[in-house]
């Protein structure tokens, strides 16, 4: 099986809801889909993803991946690429125009499991297949009414944990999240937090006890402080004993194993690059660090988090992209269950090619309403997103 072609399809269209943290926002979705098609017909599929402005128009995002990506897939093998260890020098140690890192690893790493007709979480060793999933609301810029819509929905349908986004400048605000997320849930729910590194370590420690004074148990705070503020997370994990430090997700693959050998963190976060996501894996799993699997796009996560063997959650923020394929990654009850399908089981969705492709660069006033959301099951977001 060798590469020999690939196709590329530029989506733009509103979010049914506002989604970001103490640190961002965003409320329109700008994703490029990537299938890399082997010489046996069979096709990987990956998505690029620009989180705070649209992507070129699909002429030029299809210059800069001929001219800076494709030579060196073409006539490639796809497993060979999956496995390959690289070491970049001088001037060919940079990033690429546009982030198709993550879009190439996951379209590779699916025809290399297509090619021996397996799931790809089984491909990669798993023996499971299905994680715990937690509801995560990406939720700092949603108004009181919008937020405790979405997790009381999120309760409804049978998610027992939850993640809120705290740093608020103003700390009531973040007290006051809590006690909503406590009457939206059920009794008993295990409650997360993420400060997307808003606070400092002494800060962080005050905030926490404060928290644990109200009353609200933490089964792990995300990213409290800086991510390489190792002696700060170290200080941390023994001063807040009664939770957990969730850390890594700003970090590279060399930034995780520092974080792993400076003993800073009790769970590591770990995204969607598969490769990656493996290879540190391994490590956390030799060192007996749990791992926690942040958002992936499409949930294609699930597949790593079947396979690694010190992952316990995997995060599920209903994202509105399941109209993208053909069939999305089943979750239900609180679980998600990775496919039993050669490849990670998704396939580019024929119809959303037709209505929701987009050529050439939309204004916002020009993308129209977002496309129906059928996991969210309410109109969280909509006001939210126009105030």
């Amino acid at each position: 099986m060798q590469l020999v072609d690939y196709r590329l399809c530029r989506f733009q269209f509103a979010r049914d809801r506002v989604i970001g943290d103490s640190q961002v926002r965003a409320d329109d979705v700008n994703v490029v889909a990537l299938e890399l098609i082997a010489d046996d017909g069979k096709v990987g599929l990956g998505f690029a993803q620009s989180l705070f402005s649209p992507m070129p128009c699909e002429a030029e995002i299809d210059r800069i991946f001929r001219q800076e990506l494709w030579p060196g897939l073409e006539g490639q093998a796809p497993a060979a690429l999956a496995h390959r260890v690289s070491r970049p020098r001088g001037g060919n140690q940079r990033v690429a125009s546009l982030p198709f890192g993550e879009a190439i690893q996951v379209a590779v790493w699916d025809l290399a499991a297509k090619q021996v007709g397996l799931p790809l979480w089984k491909m990669l060793g798993g023996k499971r297949d299905k994680v715990r999933a937690y509801a995560s609301g990406l939720d700092f810029h949603l108004d009181d009414k919008a937020f405790a819509e979405l997790f009381g929905h999120a309760d409804s349908i049978g998610y027992s944990a939850f993640k809120i986004k705290v740093g608020s400048a103003d700390f009531a605000r973040d007290m006051h999240r809590l006690e909503l997320l406590r009457k939206s849930v059920r009794k008993g729910a295990l409650v997360m937090i993420d400060a997307n590194e808003a606070w400092g370590a002494k800060e962080a420690l005050n905030k926490l006890e404060a928290i644990r004074k109200a009353g609200h148990d933490l089964l792990w705070v995300e990213d409290p402080i800086l991510r390489n503020d190792f002696e700060g997370l170290r200080m941390l994990r023994a001063a807040a004993s009664w939770t957990m430090i969730n850390s890594g997700e700003y970090l590279d693959a060399s930034g995780k194993r520092q974080l792993m050998e400076e003993n800073a963190t009790d769970i590591l976060n770990v995204h969607g690059q598969v490769t990656d996501v493996m290879r540190i894996g391994w490590l956390a799993a030799d060192k007996g660090i749990p791992v926690s699997l942040g958002n992936t796009f499409l949930e294609i996560g699930v597949h790593m988090a079947c396979a690694l063997p010190e992952v316990e959650w995997m995060e599920y923020s209903f994202q509105n992209f399941d109209h993208l394929v053909e069939e999305p990654i089943a979750i239900k009850d609180g679980y998600a269950y990775a496919p039993d399908r050669p490849g990670h089981g998704l396939l580019l969705s024929e119809a959303a090619s037709r209505t929701w492709r987009r050529p050439e660069v939309l204004s916002r006033e020009d993308l129209g309403e977002a496309p129906h959301n059928p996991r969210v099951g309410v109109p969280t977001g909509l006001a939210a997103r126009r105030a």
